[in-house]
């Protein structure tokens, strides 16, 4: 299917940003609608000039947004992770950062109905048949972005978005501890590989040589690290059900070190193999649960808050506030809750090119 243009909005959702669409505005066939989809961000094409695309994973996302065919919900979310150097689209994970964006979006489209203070919009999450529920301020009906909400990663500060989860428990995977295991070895490093809404394989960053507190461009720029990391992920995903994964972007891997600036743990994330300059919601959602957990790669590393107040999770650009509850009475650990604060913003609404 070939277009002159489509409507887009193109929105920051905490760490991440992405091309927004309403569902009826693609293509219904999904090789016609990823096609389109790689034009529109310009790859393949390592700093994608001929496109939308930032030149890194957190800015080639695609958020996909209709009116939800479930009763439970207002609206569908799928999200697409468009790769910058080959033709490829995945729709193997969902992303938590553009999530904080889809409930505004919906409004701005007319999908719902604001209230006059504030707006929930119940979101599913296409992508691993999850639910979330967003909440944000609509003052006099209205989306107002502006707030004094700061997340690190981002400059200045916006309004809050509280992003409560339910159902993400072995959301893609099946379980919590998809290999059924606590602790696996893989190239002689002890991992934990978890679900909590994102498939992550944890390991200490010790143990492949590293304090953890490396910059990302430090991690990037060794190659031999590259290699570790993507043999870990690529056997880690065979044990968790997830198969070949050499052309996608799950499973995740962060390495773990103690926390040094007064959170909970410090973390390094990687997307499959680059480094993150931060770290996604939903897999510092699942970090925070394995490490919740005694006996997983981690959690001697933690430090819980004294206060019961929620996990500082740190990563490069800061750190990122996770609250989770479990229910530590069954085996493995039941998730009652996950909820966590970001903030977001829209950056421009009109219509998108495609190269030809």
């Amino acid at each position: 299917m070939s277009v002159a243009s489509v409507p887009c909005m193109l929105m920051r959702g905490g760490t991440s940003k992405g091309l927004f669409f309403l569902a009826a505005d693609l293509p219904s066939d999904p090789s016609g609608r990823d096609d389109l989809l790689l034009r529109l961000m310009g790859s393949p094409d390592s700093r994608q000039i001929d496109g939308l695309g930032g030149a890194q994973p957190v800015t080639s996302k695609v958020a996909v947004v209709a009116p939800s065919t479930e009763p439970d919900a207002d609206v569908d979310y799928l999200f697409l992770q468009v790769d910058i150097e080959t033709p490829t689209v995945s729709d193997r994970q969902t992303c938590g950062n553009l999530l904080a964006a889809v409930g505004q979006f919906a409004v701005e489209r007319g999908l719902v109905t604001p209230g006059d203070v504030h707006t929930s919009v119940r979101v599913r999450l296409v992508n691993t048949g999850g639910l979330a529920v967003s909440t944000f301020a609509t003052p006099a009906g209205r989306i107002d972005y502006s707030g004094n909400t700061a997340i690190a990663g981002v400059p200045g500060t916006a309004a809050a978005v509280a992003l409560e989860f339910t159902d993400t428990e072995g959301a893609v995977c099946g379980s919590l501890l998809p290999t059924g295991r606590l602790v696996d070895e893989i190239d002689g490093i002890e991992v934990t590989c978890v679900d909590n809404g994102m498939p992550v394989v944890l390991a200490r960053a010790a143990d492949l040589g590293l304090t953890g507190y490396e910059s990302p461009d430090e991690l990037g720029a060794d190659t031999t690290l590259a290699e570790r990391i993507q043999s870990l992920r690529t056997q880690a995903a065979t044990l968790m059900g997830l198969g070949d994964v050499r052309s996608s972007s799950v499973p995740k891997t962060t390495l773990l070190a103690a926390a040094r600036a007064g959170g909970a743990l410090c973390t390094r994330t990687f997307i499959p193999i680059r480094p993150h300059p931060s770290i996604g919601v939903l897999g510092a959602v699942s970090v925070a649960t394995a490490a919740l957990i005694d006996g997983a790669v981690g959690h001697e590393l933690l430090a819980l808050p004294p206060d019961g107040s929620p996990l500082a999770i740190e990563h490069p650009s800061g750190s990122l506030e996770v609250d989770i509850t479990l229910d530590h009475d069954v085996t493995p650990p039941r998730v009652r809750r996950s909820a966590i604060i970001r903030t977001a913003r829209s950056l421009f609404d009109g219509a998108a090119f495609p190269r030809s």
